[in-house]
């Protein structure tokens, strides 16, 4: 699972803020990346690569590229206090705010679906139509 910028990842995999300097192509190895600024060891697997989003990767001086043209869309959560209690306090209003980010893949839309995401240790499972979304169980 590597599609997340959450820090609650079910691996111990880390995460770098890299510059994309050069987009080329090696004969044997195929496409290469090659990028700058990363605080990894030399020789260190890259296995994802994601756009910079400046909303959530914090570098000022950046550009989000393609991404600038994207909405940020915050959604309404409606999470029953009941199911909302299953949460440490000191969690909760995290777990609100990653909710309201619109945690689904961008091309899902379907208001049937039940998602599903790992927080805190937790399983939440949600709903989302339209602009808002409905959490339906915190296991």
């Amino acid at each position: 699972m590597f599609a997340t910028r959450s820090p609650f990842r079910p691996n111990p995999i880390g995460l770098s803020l890299v510059r994309l300097v050069e987009i080329g192509q090696d004969r044997e190895a195929g496409p290469v990346l090659l990028v700058a600024g990363a605080d990894l060891l030399d020789g260190t697997p890259i296995y994802d690569i994601k756009p910079y989003l400046p909303y959530a990767d914090c570098r000022l001086e950046a550009a989000g590229g393609f991404t600038d043209r994207t909405p940020r869309q915050v959604l309404e959560v409606a999470c029953p206090p009941e199911l909302l209690e299953r949460v440490p306090p000191e969690k909760r209003r995290a777990l609100l705010g990653v909710l309201a980010q619109d945690p689904r893949p961008s091309y899902q839309e379907d208001p049937e679906r039940v998602y599903g995401m790992a927080f805190a240790g937790l399983n939440v499972k949600f709903t989302v139509s339209g602009r808002r979304l409905a959490v339906l169980e915190i296991l």
